[in-house]
């Protein structure tokens, strides 16, 4: 539904630039779950010249964030990873060329080439402009919309053998909610959203969840705010990663399964909130 706009030659050009990157899974109802930065999948070019092992990689891609979009029926996935191209990035930034564009890490035997760089621009405009086709479809049949944007972050960048970084500014979940065109037509809903995840029992324990301390939003959000102002709500939730070692890349599976359950449990608040809104399912 969402090309129905597009002559069969863009749509043929624009899925054999796609492949298999990424999926846009149209399902009932207004609320999407995206996970943009947990794919993994490299270039040929860029594997070649990329210095940077699997282990290092995985560590700053946001692993089992795929996993947890299975909370609604529409679901965004990445399977490529980041360091191909950002789609949570400014076009210019989108590809990272230097130390200061990937937290001061060494990237490269030798830099991207012109063709590395057009390819993931490429693959860029192309998520763009399927991704503004599949919001236009969603909010054109409901009237708003809510998109969960789903991260994960490392809090123990000092190594292995370091103390965690400081809690009172790495809350366990962090909710981005910086870029929204009007905060206040959406104050309800998200402040439901962060107490039913405040509430929700973790082992016996609550979570720390704030809301714009760590992280405030990145640029898909700020995209889709502009693209959709009052219409479009993105939650951008960072996930501390508290469900794994982030050093040895090893997940443990009960505990990314229960976040998984807490953002289930949290999806009734959303729908009230939406009805509240004059949204109906």
């Amino acid at each position: 539904m969402q090309h129905s706009k597009r002559s069969p030659e863009t749509l043929a050009r624009h899925f054999a630039m796609k492949g298999s990157q990424w999926m846009m899974c149209p399902g009932e109802g207004p609320i999407v779950a995206a996970a943009i930065h947990d794919g993994h999948d490299l270039t040929h070019d860029v594997a070649e010249r990329l210095v940077l092992d699997e282990a290092a990689r995985l560590r700053e891609e946001d692993p089992c964030t795929y996993r947890m979009t299975s909370i609604c029926d529409n679901r965004i996935t990445v399977s490529v990873s980041r360091f191909v191209v950002d789609f949570n990035r400014p076009r210019e930034k989108a590809v990272y060329r230097t130390p200061a564009d990937a937290w001061g890490l060494e990237l490269w035997r030798e830099p991207p080439t012109d063709e590395m760089v057009e390819h993931g621009l490429r693959l860029y405009d192309a998520f763009y402009e399927e991704l503004e086709a599949y919001l236009e479809a969603i909010v054109a049949r409901y009237g708003r919309i809510v998109l969960l944007d789903l991260h994960s972050y490392n809090h123990r960048r000092g190594g292995p053998d370091a103390p965690p970084d400081d809690p009172k500014t790495n809350p366990d979940i962090n909710v981005g909610t910086a870029t929204l065109a009007d905060r206040s037509a959406w104050e309800s809903l998200i402040g439901r959203f962060i107490d039913d995840l405040r509430s929700f029992d973790y082992f016996g324990s609550r979570l720390d969840v704030r809301e714009n301390v760590k992280f405030q939003g990145g640029y898909m959000a700020e995209w889709i705010h502009r693209r959709f102002g009052e219409s479009a709500c993105v939650l951008s939730v960072e996930f501390k990663k508290i469900f794994m070692d982030e050093w040895e890349g090893k997940v443990d599976l009960m505990r990314i399964e229960r976040l998984h359950t807490m953002l289930k449990a949290a999806m009734p608040g959303i729908e009230a909130s939406l009805a509240e809104m004059g949204v109906k399912p």
